[in-house]
């Protein structure tokens, strides 16, 4: 033992033995054997950095804002694994109970339709500061990551999805989903039918982009008409950019139907949560 101490420099312990050789020893048994498990580095704080506060975890469930999650915390009404919580606990795995009701951080996936009133912008924020789609979001579904599918223009109003649910996003918005849609758009004076014949024939725009063939019924009223426009293809600002190309000056544009969905009596600025039904009608 000492000839390989000397040997390689080693130095000798109080018993003879080679420190630098036990030092090797030490470390190949620290390296991680075939099929071990690696050893947990720092339990304690892994789990910290898992857990999220409870006011927090609460308003990722959708109940509530995180304002109103420090309400019922103080109240007394919310528990964790039983006992009842306190304003600064954190959770990660544990069951949460609102008034005994158990809550779930799983992010619920949610699909609202809205009557987009005008003066409006279809977007999740505006630097303009102008109103968007997502003030009219009730306070209920505010902590979950909702945005508008597609884009009403800001002086058109009706029919706009608004959904967190990204695989139905992207269908609905794909080009090849050709997903119907239905517009009354109101135009000043009467349409001849050589109008309605190029509208409803295909054509290209001035700007060079080329229009499917659509339906288009026309509804005289007092000095005005009412088109009804069945599209099947999603051009920014196609109808009013049809409109101008054929002489006619728009006076209301309004999504009445988007795919199996009907705006029906929604008020302007009114949302509702479509049923998992209608859903599932959307995504076939």
């Amino acid at each position: 033992m000492a000839e390989r101490s000397r040997k390689s420099g080693g130095r000798l312990n109080g018993r003879g033995h080679d420190l630098s050789y036990e030092r090797g020893m030490h470390s190949q048994d620290r390296r991680k054997q075939p099929g071990q498990a690696a050893p947990s580095v720092r339990p304690a704080a892994a789990r910290e950095e898992a857990s999220v506060r409870i006011n927090k975890y609460i308003a990722s469930t959708g109940f509530c804002s995180r304002r109103r999650a420090d309400e019922l915390i103080a109240e007394g009404r919310v528990t964790i694994d039983g006992r009842t919580a306190t304003a600064g606990d954190r959770v990660d795995k544990e069951t949460v109970c609102i008034d005994g009701q158990s809550v779930t951080a799983e992010e619920r996936l949610v699909t609202l339709m809205l009557n987009k009133p005008v003066q409006v912008v279809s977007t999740a924020r505006d630097p303009q500061g102008r109103t968007t789609v997502l003030e009219y979001v009730p306070e209920r579904y505010r902590s979950l990551r909702l945005y508008p599918v597609g884009r009403l223009d800001y002086f058109s109003e009706g029919l706009l999805l608004l959904t967190n649910d990204g695989a139905l996003a992207q269908r609905l918005t794909h080009p090849s989903h050709n997903q119907k849609k239905v517009y009354h758009v109101l135009v000043r004076g009467s349409v001849p039918q050589n109008v309605l014949a190029v509208l409803r024939g295909g054509m290209t725009l001035k700007e060079g982009d080329k229009v499917a063939p659509c339906s288009v019924e026309a509804c005289p009223l007092k000095g005005q008409t009412e088109l009804t426009f069945e599209l099947h293809q999603g051009l920014n600002r196609q109808i009013r950019r049809m409109c101008r190309d054929t002489g006619l000056t728009v006076l209301r544009l309004k999504r009445v139907a988007e795919g199996p969905l009907q705006l029906g009596h929604l008020a302007p600025g009114e949302v509702r949560e479509l049923s998992p039904k209608e859903v599932a009608a959307l995504r076939r």
